[in-house]
């Protein structure tokens, strides 16, 4: 593949690494130092582009991907509010987009254990679950994509929680998300259910940026050729 990568920092220089010993090639960089670069002539030398930038930026981004007819792979979050008008974008333009809170193979796997402890917990009102998220200090949202999809996830299948936040719980029906920023910390999840007899933890923990840069490489890998609207569901076939 021939890839646009918008986002040069840490995780686009992962990306870039990933991409290489895949056997692809990068042919455009788009740091804040270029930003002007990102064009329809520039794109235009791309199979697919692959965004990682921030919140503010990425809507931005990913619409100029998709007006170019460029399938973009994009996994910036804390911009969600403005997702469906991507999605509308992608069609009109009949090309493809893949969002995604996280592109581990890994976290993806702790999505589906996740939703699938949820449903059994469901049953047993007396385990209280609770939610912890760990990330670098530069990370910009909070609570992570990562989290709020963890999040929605338990809120799909354990009735008594209708909402999460980021405070001391006012009441049961509160799921409690606590959030952390320690340095250089690529990312911690834990889900926990406590009851007066026992706690069941899930957790799962990064070692590094490899596994995230490894799933947007692959997914990006995945849409091509294609056109609509994808996930990370789709790519692992979950």
């Amino acid at each position: 593949m021939k890839i646009a990568l918008i986002g040069y920092g840490k995780m686009g220089k992962t990306i870039e690494r990933i991409a290489l010993q895949r056997g692809h090639e990068i042919v455009l960089r788009i740091s804040s130092s270029n930003q002007n670069e990102l064009n329809k002539e520039n794109l235009s030398k791309a199979d697919v582009a692959i965004e990682f930038t921030n919140p503010e930026s990425a809507f931005e981004n990913v619409q100029k991907c998709l007006q170019f007819s460029v399938p973009v792979v994009c996994g910036s979050t804390g911009w969600n509010d403005k997702l469906p008008l991507a999605y509308e974008s992608c069609l009109s333009n009949r090309t493809a987009i893949l969002q995604s809170s996280n592109f581990s193979i890994g976290v993806n796997l702790f999505f589906e254990i996740n939703a699938l402890l949820a449903n059994m917990m469901n049953q047993y009102p007396e385990y209280e679950v609770s939610m912890d998220e760990i990330h670098h200090t530069h990370k910009k949202d909070a609570p992570s994509g990562t989290a709020i999809t963890i999040a929605e996830r338990i809120l799909e299948h354990l009735n008594r929680k209708k909402t999460w936040v980021l405070t001391q719980p006012n009441d049961t029906s509160q799921l409690s998300i606590k959030v952390h920023r320690v340095d250089e910390v690529p990312g911690t999840h834990m889900v926990k259910y406590s009851s007066e007899i026992d706690d069941i933890e899930l957790k799962h923990t990064a070692h590094n940026r490899d596994g995230f840069a490894l799933g947007a490489v692959v997914a990006a890998e995945y849409i091509m050729d294609k056109q609509g609207v994808f996930s990370m569901k789709d790519v692992l076939g979950l």
